[in-house]
């Protein structure tokens, strides 16, 4: 059976297409599973912290996971379009969502001396 859409259905010509999604991959050390997550849909650094501290807590104490601002026994980072490895919150979120290739949240032990350059790399792209 066919179904058509009617005329009423179909978008006005001059509606603006929504924004292309800016979709990531999400690892955390110890967890077995991958998350994908849409960075477009979050506003600032606080938003998406709370929200992979939602995805992840089976695997934290509590809401532990990662406060990015104030740090914690996690550190979330990522992959920039360079194929380097900087800390989240290092360069303006304008310019993470922008960058951002994949995500990982480490445990702070392992991301001593990550991203010596990203203070360099914010300076450079503005």
């Amino acid at each position: 059976m066919a179904v058509q859409k009617s005329s009423n259905d179909a978008q006005p010509s001059n509606a603006t297409p929504p924004p292309p999604a800016a979709f990531v991959k999400v690892s955390m050390d110890g967890a077995p599973y991958l998350r994908k997550v849409d960075l477009k849909l979050y506003n600032s650094y606080s938003d998406l912290s709370e929200s992979l501290g939602k995805m992840f807590s089976s695997f934290t104490i509590g809401n532990k996971l990662v406060d990015i601002l104030n740090g914690s026994e996690y550190v979330p980072s990522y992959e920039d379009k360079d194929g380097d490895w900087m800390l989240v919150g290092d360069v303006p979120w304008e310019m993470f969502v922008e960058s951002c290739k994949r995500l990982r949240i480490m445990k702070g032990s392992e991301a001593i001396g990550l991203a010596p350059r990203a203070v360099e790399k914010c300076k450079s792209r503005s």
